[in-house]
């Protein structure tokens, strides 16, 4: 069993800049591909970001490329997303995920085991 605690959340001006981060209790956390998913409570999420158990493999949604950059650091148990040029329409709930195996593109939540509560992310205009 893997624990997600999000962080990191609040209310951002677009055009801003937000840093999530994810702490997972594991001891094993580098055996983990991490993910980054968004969408409103109880609905389907919507695929954000991934990166490899070792980092060097990362995945992301085009409405996330050039402005978003997932990251982990496997010392610290801990993946993190940094948020750039934000806009109104990245207002979500965004959550972490975790999995010992996710194959392909790593987009499809159904594919992952293990989530967190969830971090609300407001962009106002």
């Amino acid at each position: 069993q893997v624990e997600l605690v999000e962080s990191g959340g609040g209310l951002v001006q677009a055009g801003g800049s937000l840093r999530l981060s994810c702490a997972a209790s594991t001891r094993d956390f580098s055996n983990y591909d991490m993910g980054w998913f968004r969408g409103p409570p109880g609905k389907e999420r919507e695929f954000v970001a991934a990166i490899s158990k070792s980092g060097r493999g990362t995945w992301y949604a085009d409405s996330a490329k050039g402005r978003f950059t997932i990251s982990r650091d496997n010392s610290k148990n801990t993946v993190s997303l940094e948020m750039n040029m934000v806009a109104p329409e990245d207002t979500a709930v965004y959550f972490c995920a975790g999995d010992s195996y996710v194959a392909g593109s790593h987009d499809a939540p159904w594919e992952w085991t293990y989530w967190g509560q969830g971090t609300q992310v407001t962009v106002s205009s």
